[in-house]
Formats: structure tokens, sequence, C-alpha cells
């Protein structure tokens, strides 16, 4: 095996030791290092919801435990779960989903891991949208694969057919993509959907369709899954689902793939000599978020878009800054470049500055690799946002046309 060794001197495999950590873990951590230092900090890194798990979801959870269903399950989740998946798609898409085509997993990310170890390896390409959730192109380096990237930021981070298209070679395996975005906040018209799913299947590819934040959508964007695809194009299809943000269960690590019966059971086999199978409860959990009423879900999009609405404008209104409407998610991913300069020439630089200088943390746009732009996460009260932006606009305008 080839081997490598890392900045702490351990020999580790060589794609292991290509793999970059975490930018947005890393945003957290620096947050919880200034708070420990007695600093008032304002934190827009989390990609994660500031709102509780809804209580009848908590309750099923610990009825599940009363009741004794504290054991191993089967590796793909129990039945109950799968036929959750089962019935909220058939309910909310219209789709018609065959048990042997869901498997439960320990959150979106390991729905995403599975498919793409499944199916990819040396000499294998993958293409990544730019910008991509930090950690599509690390899985893709652990499997051995390579990453190669579509540059969406001309179209305004807007994936489209023809870039797909454009950027096949002999090798490419794979294309993962994410709608809602995680960071631009960009969703993908079905239509276009559509069009990028004919390429994959006439060029004899594979997708994975990443719906993390699914319901996560503002109109007139329109709420849409892979899963409502005709049969033809879902043969060549896997989607990663996860509970976390939707319904504020990121700590249950608790997910879902929806993939064609024969790409499952090999998933199931790589799932069943990692993780086994998800939490016994955290599935029990997961099947009162997708059988109960969805009031939640309406309330904290609500409460979204008047952060989101808020912070846009607030963004227009900062010297050297430009933020396009995000249509999804709960990020804003502004341009920062109008700050560039001698003493700021990287957005790395100005989110470094930010957090030293003003003690706010963001996620620098390079970790999803759009240099010159940063994540701020709206997962936090208004009150908060207002205080973050009277610190961005401070920092902003030393600066800005400088």
């Amino acid at each position: 095996m080839a081997e490598t060794a890392t900045e702490t001197g351990f020999p580790v495999a060589e794609n292991v030791a290509r793999m970059q950590p975490s930018s947005t873990l890393a945003a957290m951590q620096a947050a919880i290092g200034l708070r420990a230092e007695g600093h008032d900090v304002v934190d827009f890194g989390p990609g994660e919801p500031d709102f509780d798990t809804p209580p009848h979801i908590k309750e099923a959870a610990a009825r599940a435990m009363r009741d004794g269903q504290t054991k191993y399950t089967p590796t793909g989740g129990t039945r109950r779960l799968q036929e959750a998946v089962i019935g909220y798609y058939a309910r909310e898409f219209g789709a018609s989903i065959d048990g042997a085509e869901v498997m439960a997993t320990a959150g979106g990310k390991q729905a995403v891991f599975n498919a793409v170890v499944t199916l990819c390896g040396p000499g294998d390409e993958v293409l990544i949208p730019k910008p991509y959730w930090v950690t599509f192109p690390e899985i893709v380096t652990f499997a051995g694969a390579t990453p190669v990237y579509i540059d969406t930021e001309e179209t305004g981070f807007q994936l489209t057919a023809g870039q797909v298209e454009a950027a096949i070679t002999p090798r490419t395996r794979l294309i993962i993509i994410n709608s809602p975005s995680n960071p631009s906040g960009r969703v993908i018209p079905p239509a276009e959907f559509e069009r990028i799913m004919r390429v994959v299947a006439d060029r004899g590819l594979y997708a994975v369709s990443d719906e993390c934040y699914l319901r996560f959508v503002y109109e007139p964007a329109e709420v849409y899954s892979a899963a409502r695809l005709p049969a033809e194009l879902r043969a060549r299809l896997c989607i990663a689902g996860s509970f976390s943000k939707t319904y504020a269960m990121t700590g249950w690590r608790i997910g879902y793939s929806i993939a064609p019966a024969a790409w499952t059971r090999e998933m199931n086999k790589v799932q069943s000599h990692s993780t086994s199978n998800p939490s016994s409860i955290s599935q029990a959990a997961a099947v009162a978020a997708f059988e109960s009423p969805q009031d939640c879900v309406a309330e904290m999009l609500a409460e979204y878009r008047r952060r989101r609405d808020w912070l846009v404008k607030a963004l227009e209104e900062v010297p050297g800054l430009g933020c396009s409407e995000p249509e999804g998610a709960f990020y804003a991913f502004p341009c920062v470049r109008g700050c560039f300069g001698p003493q700021v020439k990287t957005s790395a630089d100005f989110a470094d500055r930010l957090l030293r200088e003003a003690h706010t943390v963001v996620t620098d746009g390079a970790g999803f690799g759009a240099d010159g732009y940063i994540r701020i996460s709206y997962a936090t009260s208004l009150e908060r946002l207002e205080e973050g932006l009277r610190r961005i606009r401070r920092l902003a305008e030393q600066y800005a046309g400088k």
C-alpha cells in the first residue's frame, strides 16, 4: 500500500494524505476557541439549524427506548423506516419507490460516501460543480478517483446540461449534484435537472443527487426531488437524503439513500463493514419525522425566509460586497472581491481578519472551490444577524476600494 507522511509525521495511505480537513468544521472550532477566551462571538459558520428537534420527534425516540428498540437493526435500516421513506415520496412527489431501493444511513454524508466508493475507483473521474459542499471532493479522493470541477460562476452558480456535457471525458463515471446548493443556495429548475440527467443517461454515466436541503426552497423556486424523474433516468441515479436540516436533527446522524436495487445491494455491503447500521433510536425518530404533519418544517422555512430577505438586503449595502439572492438552503454566499487589496488578497484573508478583528465567524469560499466568496449561515437569530452585519460592515469599510 502506498503511504506518505502527513504534517504530524504519521504514515497514512496516499489517498487519505491527499484529503483536506473540513473547512466548515474548522469554522466551528474557531468559534468554540474564541468563546473559551471569553469573546462575544457572532457565529455564521454552522451548517445546522438553530431550532431544536420538534417535540413529537423526540418523543418518538423516547418511546422507542422505553419499548426496548435498542438492538442492532438490518444494515439498510428497519422496514418501518423504509416504508416511511416510500410513503413520504409517494405523498410529496408522486414517486413509486420499491423497498429494495431504500436504505438508511448515518446521515446524508454516509449516503453520498456509500454511493461514491461503491461505484468509483482509481482511473475514474467524478464531475463536481463549483461551488461544492466541502466533503464531495474528499470522498472522491478517498475512493481513489479524481475530482473534475465544473465552474459555474459565469452562470451565477447555476449548473446547466451544457456545462455537464462539455465536462465529460472518457474517464467520467459519475456526477454529484446538490440542489438546493450548499453553499450558494441555488436551486436547479426541474426541467434543467431532467436535461442534465438525460445527458448523464445518454453517456452511460451515473449521478448522485444530494437533497439534504430538499424542503428549504423559497418561492417562486420549486421544491423538486429527482425521485420524480422517469424510470429510465432514475436507473442511473442515487438520491442522498437527510433528516438533519429539514427536522433540525443534525446530532441524530440519520439519513437515507434511494437508488436502483442492484446499486443499493452493493452500498449495503459497504455499510455493513463500516457502521453496521444507523442508530435504532434515530431510525424511530426519523419515522415520526416523515409520518407526522409537516407544520414544523413550514414554520422553520418561514423564519429562514424572513432572515434571508433581511440579510440579502443588508449585504447589498455593505461596501465591497455583492450577493445574489439564494433560492434555497439557509446560506448567503456574498462575493468579497471588492475588498481585495494589499492587505486582503483572498477570501481567506477576509475571513481571517473578520475572525481576529471582529470575532465573527464565516466560512472561506475557497473551501467550497470559490475563492473570493464567503459563506454566511443565517441559521441564527435575526438579532445576531444584525450584530454580525454591523461587524462585517466595519471591516469592509476599512478595505473596500483600497
